[in-house]
């Protein structure tokens, strides 16, 4: 049987966990997190990670692996996560990733775009430039040295500004796919967006009488880590700062996490290769496990 990868990802509050949990058991593998933020220790509450019973019941990779403060990238990931996959794959062969982070999916399926180092010089200029002559110098520079490569957002100026670093030391601006040996079968839950925000509601409403203000506290100390400016503790951050209520702080977590989702279903649905299940079929396994040969 060939090597696969089974992703299981979608919005946040969709059910991908219990999904991932119900497909390790059936083919009895391990699961990678792919959560950008349930990397991170004491942040339980706050990012819905398994429960204990979860994790018992399934091996996982990347849950608690990081203290709060460490600074963990995509491209840090897409190198762990690979070795533990070639692990898994010597005993299993399927292995299961789930999460919502699309950037840390894509680290891990397709590899990122490779960055030149950085010419300081170079990006100073372009700049100073362009907050003197305005965008449309930007785009003429661009333009000069595009040599007819893939066209970027020309109303962007930060992405016009690094194609045009790449573009001068000879790299190309097209994010080359990495071949992967294995294959990879991707899945998104779709849920109508009214059900998807009510679930959200509800498990903010939950996070919240699990102790999410009080997990909050604990991480106060660590407020300027990079893990912590995120959905649920930065509202919280606030509320402890007295800026404001504790009412007004649980109202934004759940607009917050609204908007996020809706960031998340814009990301996943710019890829063909995802396959949807509608989430009234999430719970009917054996209609939707993917036929592996």
């Amino acid at each position: 049987m060939e090597k696969t990868l089974l992703v299981i990802t979608g919005a946040t509050a969709s059910g991908k966990t219990r999904l991932a949990i119900e497909w390790a058991q059936h083919y009895q593998t391990e699961i990678i997190s792919a959560d950008s933020r349930q990397f991170y220790k004491g942040m339980d509450i706050g990012t819905a990670k398994p429960d204990s019973e979860e994790l018992a019941a399934i091996k996982h990779h990347f849950i608690d692996t990081r203290e709060p403060w460490d600074y963990y990238s995509a491209g840090d990931f897409e190198k762990d996560a690979l070795l533990t996959l070639n692990e898994i794959f010597q005993k299993k062969d399927i292995a299961i990733a789930v999460g919502g982070s699309g950037l840390y999916l894509k680290a891990l399926c397709e590899g990122l775009d490779i960055m030149p180092p950085a010419d300081l010089e170079l990006r100073k200029s372009l700049q100073i430039n362009y907050e003197k002559f305005g965008l449309q110098w930007l785009q003429s520079q661009y333009l000069n040295v595009t040599q007819n490569q893939t066209q970027l957002d020309l109303k962007n100026p930060q992405r016009l500004m690094r194609a045009i670093e790449k573009l001068k030391q000879g790299l190309s601006i097209q994010n080359e796919k990495k071949i992967r040996p294995f294959r990879i079968l991707k899945y998104a839950i779709a849920m109508e967006r009214e059900v998807l925000y009510q679930r959200i509601n509800k498990r903010v409403d939950i996070m919240v009488e699990h102790g999410l203000e009080a997990e909050a506290r604990i991480l106060l100390p660590f407020r300027e880590s990079n893990a912590l400016k995120t959905v649920g503790y930065s509202e919280m951050f606030e509320y402890f700062d007295g800026l404001i209520s504790r009412e007004r702080a649980i109202e934004l977590i759940k607009q917050h996490s609204r908007n996020y989702a809706k960031r998340q279903l814009t990301w996943f649905k710019a890829d063909p290769e995802i396959t949807w299940i509608r989430a009234n079929e999430v719970g009917e396994l054996k209609n939707i496990l993917p036929e592996i040969s």
